[in-house]
């Protein structure tokens, strides 16, 4: 069904008036619904919206007067035309009485056909023309939901995109490309009197045998569990990053003194070398592996590349002197 075509309400308890109605509004391009009572009346305005609704003043049980109440005081009919047509149209009394039931316009009997019909083409054309806006600002707020989908999944895409550029797909951390960026930071904010930190460099000892051993599979599931276990035993504010293979970085923020950078890293040596249960396919898979660290304070004037080689430069050391232990740089 068209919904800009108009839907018109006759309501009349003489059957014979309702004959003469449909036969005056034949041209008038509208489906025509016909209600004889009060109550048949509410009862189709509660299924259909009706562009008009030419009410007759003088019915038994409910009158005219009751039904135009009942349609001005329901939110979703309140906006519906209500036009009564009545042989009382001179009395004065009657007409305020119908304007404070709610309609909007009188028509006198006997009805007036070039009078009927034109006033129920101003309020047609007024019902089309409500109609067609009410359909722009639907296909508007429609458009305006799709857009902000479409906006809102850009943005989460982008978001995607930046934290795959960013973090290890494995393990989650922050990959070699944000380590760098968030050095670089606290290089420049130590510079201009920040607050101290360090840099450890983290290699796994025994992680080749476990990969070699059981496969990659367990290989992968090892370094998700170091990662989780280095990055849950580390402040908020540090940086945990996976700089490829079995190697990782911790930025230690508010490290102010090496005997505290030393400590902290030991408890990171520490929770590494505890035994782990991976959980490969089907099969409980045991491993030990340990950790070489090196750390290095940050200095002022010290560089990316001095502080990166400082702590790298340690960490080869604890292999050298006996793997699973930590050596200041």
């Amino acid at each position: 069904m068209n919904p800009l075509r108009p839907k018109i309400l006759v309501v009349d308890d003489t059957p014979a008036n309702l004959v003469a109605m449909r036969r005056l509004l034949a041209r008038a391009d509208a489906d025509i619904f016909e209600a004889n009572s009060g109550n048949e009346a509410l009862a189709l305005c509660l299924d259909h919206q009706f562009a008009l609704v030419l009410l007759d003043v003088n019915m038994p049980e409910m009158d005219g007067f009751e039904v135009a109440q009942f349609i001005s005081e329901t939110d979703h009919l309140s906006e519906t035309p209500i036009i009564f047509v009545t042989a009382a149209y001179a009395d004065d009394i009657n007409r305020i009485k119908g304007y404070t039931s709610g309609a909007i316009d009188y028509i006198a009997k006997p009805i007036n056909d070039v009078i009927l019909q034109s006033k129920v083409k101003i309020f047609l054309e007024l019902y089309r023309a409500r109609a067609l806006l009410q359909q722009a600002l639907d296909e508007l707020s429609l458009r305006n939901r799709q857009l902000t989908s479409e906006v809102a999944e850009r943005t989460r895409m982008e978001q995607l995109v930046r934290h795959q550029a960013t973090h290890d797909a494995l393990t989650g951390l922050p990959n070699r490309v944000l380590f760098r960026d968030r050095l670089e930071a606290a290089i420049e904010a130590g510079g201009d009197g920040g607050a101290p930190f360090a840099l450890a460099y983290i290699d796994i000892d025994g992680f080749k045998g476990v990969n070699d051993a059981h496969g990659h599979a367990a290989g992968d599931e090892l370094l998700k569990a170091i990662a989780a276990r280095v990055d849950a035993r580390t402040r908020g504010t540090d940086t945990v990053a996976r700089l490829g293979g079995d190697e990782f970085a911790v930025l230690l923020h508010d490290a102010a003194d090496a005997e505290g950078a030393l400590a902290r890293c030991q408890s990171l040596c520490d929770t590494v070398g505890e035994p782990y249960m991976l959980h490969v396919g089907d099969s409980p898979v045991p491993a030990k592996v340990g950790a070489s660290i090196g750390v290095t304070m940050f200095r002022a004037g010290a560089s990316y590349d001095d502080i990166v080689a400082a702590a790298d430069g340690a960490m080869y050391e604890a292999k050298r002197g006996g793997k699973n232990r930590c050596v200041l740089g």
